[in-house]
């Protein structure tokens, strides 16, 4: 007898094809596709009728340059999506990389879910991945004049500038950081007998 998390698996590679690489792991499915096959899978993902993904739950960046303690040596930037069927109560997380680490795009999937509209502009304000095909790409999250990607791994923790009100000038204005950097690891003591009773 097949469970259901089979059957979501063998539905996914009779749609996907070869072009999608499936792991399971702890009750769950991933993809990762090509960011070429980004926009026609997930296309697929929602109006294939063995599918019928028809909610998109979540979208996000994340920036993989010091995964795994240093050692990816993929694509530093990635798109993860994460899908709902509502007809046949089955999730799968759909992940694409970024060709292009300098300037990574992928294509925009608004045209098939409206709801991406502000999460695909949370992941270019906050990680820099531009998503082509986006009708209103621009901050969301950040100040307007605001520089950097705060969530890269690279962007120190302080920022680059920071904002006060200037009583003299009467307005906010923007200046260099002026506190120092500092590690913010917390000490913890523990008894050897700790948690053992």
């Amino acid at each position: 007898m097949t469970t259901k998390l089979e059957v979501l698996q063998l539905a996914l590679e009779k749609a996907l094809g070869e072009g999608a690489a499936m792991t399971a792991a702890l009750g769950e499915v991933t993809v990762v596709v090509k960011a070429a096959d980004y926009l026609a899978a997930m296309q697929t993902l929602r109006d294939d009728p063995t599918l019928r993904f028809e909610e998109m739950i979540d979208l996000c960046g994340v920036d993989y340059s010091q995964y795994g303690e240093g050692t990816w040596d993929g694509a530093r930037y990635a798109v993860v999506v994460h899908l709902l069927s509502l007809e046949h109560n089955w999730r799968v997380r759909v992940r694409t990389f970024a060709t292009d680490d300098e300037m990574p795009i992928v294509q925009s999937i608004t045209p098939i879910w409206r709801a991406a509209n502000w999460y695909e502009r949370e992941a270019f304000d906050l990680y820099g991945i531009l998503f082509d095909g986006h009708g209103d790409l621009r901050r969301i999250l950040t100040d307007y004049g605001f520089i950097g990607h705060p969530f890269r791994k690279d962007f120190p923790i302080s920022g680059y500038v920071e904002m006060r009100y200037d009583p003299e000038q009467k307005r906010v204005i923007y200046q260099p950081v002026t506190i120092e950097p500092r590690e913010n690891i917390p000490r913890v003591i523990r008894e050897e007998t700790y948690g053992m009773k």
